[in-house]
């Protein structure tokens, strides 16, 4: 990943994206908004305390990279799930300047120009879609759940249905969520992935310090997930950033024990 800077904002992007031409992209940072104390500085979570003007003028800042404002933007409404929204102009906004009138959405997809889809983190997994050749976009969030529940599998059959979409058509990334060495689970997540990758899970698990105990790499199992769903290797951009070991860069809610904000992955088709 690139680190880039928008006056105070700073910020995330796979050149892997950008050389499609056809998408503006980024993951957020910690580094300039105007939040304070335990979101300091750019907070992207209406939800979990912080003041609403500094919020606002956060979002403001992040739709400023992309030459737009938040009533482009529409948001997830993210619960774990692998629900998939198909969005529409008659969407936008919401989330950012209108309120939502859906739940449980997990998953964005959209062949729009303009629309900026936004979905939330603080160490799940955010995964980037661009069909080349359909021209048509997703980004979904993938925590442990929508990893187990193959997410990335979802967007790609939900965009086929939607757009037409051929897995070798698409490029994607895995962004910036929490690494393996960081992320212990205990016997009943090990299992669900046994169970979920039963000719896989060997590369995903790795024993813990304590006996009953785990870690667990979510951005390989969602880098297998999306091979599987047809995507090319090649064509798949995987982070070399974990948020719990970049507290001072990013959100980590294992690495602040639930005492943060949240960070934001932002996907646009660019207008032609």
């Amino acid at each position: 990943m690139e680190v880039c800077r928008h006056k105070q904002v700073v910020y995330l992007t796979f050149p892997l994206l950008t050389e499609t031409g056809l998408v503006r992209h980024l993951f957020s940072t910690r580094i300039g908004g105007v939040s304070e104390g335990i979101y300091s500085s750019m907070n992207l979570s209406y939800s979990r305390g912080d003041d609403k003007a500094a919020v606002d003028e956060n979002f403001r800042r992040i739709a400023e990279v992309f030459d737009s404002t938040p009533e482009q933007m529409v948001f997830s409404k993210q619960t774990h799930t692998t629900n998939v929204r198909l969005v529409t102009a008659e969407d936008c906004g919401k989330g950012a300047v209108r309120p939502l009138d859906y739940d449980n959405v997990d998953g964005l997809i959209t062949d729009v120009p303009g629309i900026i889809l936004c979905t939330f983190y603080a160490d799940c997994v955010p995964l980037y879609f661009v069909d080349k050749r359909n021209k048509a976009i997703g980004l979904a969030h993938s925590g442990w759940r929508g990893t187990v529940n193959r997410m990335g599998e979802q967007m790609i059959q939900k965009m086929k249905e939607a757009y037409g979409t051929c897995p070798e058509d698409v490029i994607s990334a895995i962004g910036p969520s929490i690494c393996q060495d960081c992320y212990e689970v205990g016997e009943e997540v090990a299992d669900a992935f046994k169970k979920s990758f039963p000719d896989e899970w060997e590369y995903l698990l790795k024993d813990g310090a304590l006996e009953g105990k785990y870690q667990l790499n979510l951005q390989e199992a969602n880098r297998r997930i999306l091979i599987n769903a047809g995507i090319p290797a090649d064509q798949i951009a995987v982070t070399d950033i974990c948020t719990c070991c970049n507290s001072a860069l990013l959100f980590s809610h294992r690495g602040s024990n639930g005492k943060r904000g949240n960070l934001g992955a932002f996907l646009e088709l660019r207008k032609s």
